[in-house]
């Protein structure tokens, strides 16, 4: 089984920057795809078990996931321990979602810290013999 190389080796160059945008692009799809399953998870746990409309559903979910807390007080233990285990739940989404959009950011410019020092390293081997 092969495996596929998500990001370049540090012996390959950096991406040409039209690549990196590319790159980006998807990792900020992919959390924005996190974030709205995770929005919608909210969503229906609040209407369903707290028997909220939709509207206020959606207000608590995305004050939660947003890290802001939540808007209507929950009236049923069910909705308490859902409003509790969904604040974990985005606590762990915020970190997440974080690393997807910081990822390709970090490992360009250590990539290119990296490979320009092993370049100059290779330039003075060359010189000095």
């Amino acid at each position: 089984m092969k495996m596929t190389r998500r990001f370049e080796h540090k012996n390959q160059p950096p991406l040409p920057p039209s690549e990196f945008r590319w790159r980006f692009l998807m990792y900020l799809l992919k959390a924005a795809s996190l974030v709205g399953f995770s929005l919608g998870i909210g969503v229906f746990g609040y209407h369903y078990l707290e028997s909220l409309p939709w509207i206020d559903s959606f207000l608590n979910a995305a004050m939660i996931l947003g890290g802001m807390g939540p808007v209507n007080s929950m009236q049923t233990e069910a909705g308490k321990i859902f409003a509790a285990l969904y604040a974990l739940f985005s606590g762990i989404v915020f970190i997440v979602v974080a690393g997807l959009l910081f990822a390709p950011v970090f490992h360009r410019l250590l990539h290119k810290f990296h490979f320009d020092s092993d370049r100059e390293k290779v330039s003075k081997l060359i010189a000095n013999k």
